[in-house]
């Protein structure tokens, strides 16, 4: 059976992933990077960055970190026998739901309904292609 370590390994590889995907994205449409996961750190750890390219950091740390835990989530998943597209389906509405969830409590988004076109359309694209990829991932290393 796959160990955690393979999800984690796994979630790293999907954040890569991601991550190529941003870049290129917001290289097409001249879109700022998002400082959401700085924000969500800042207010889980209680702590106050100081100034903008301190939020950045943090911000990417968190990225890593998070797709890195994201991806023993899919393992969980995988331990409950579910593979392919049951299981990346599985994976990203935990991801996602829990995700939005989160900002919400933290107060740092009001709920995804209402996002405009241009804030929903990302986060769900590259969410989405972080679930395909982790699991690929995960599948190939199990």
């Amino acid at each position: 059976m796959p160990s955690i370590f393979t999800g984690a390994l796994a979630g790293l590889i999907g954040t890569a992933t991601m991550t190529a995907a941003q870049t290129a994205e917001m290289r097409i449409t001249g879109r700022s990077p998002s400082m959401v996961p700085g924000h969500v750190a800042s207010k889980l750890l209680q702590i106050e960055p100081e100034g903008d390219e301190a939020l950045a950091r943090i911000s990417l740390r968190m990225h890593w970190a998070h797709g890195m835990t994201q991806g023993v989530v899919r393992a969980l998943i995988g331990r409950t026998g579910l593979r392919g597209a049951a299981a990346a389906g599985a994976h990203f509405a935990l991801m996602w739901s829990g995700d939005a969830l989160l900002y919400k409590v933290l107060s740092i988004s009001d709920w995804p309904w209402t996002w405009s076109a241009a804030e929903l359309a990302p986060d769900v694209l590259h969410k989405g292609l972080y679930v395909v990829a982790t699991s690929v991932a995960y599948e190939q290393l199990s």
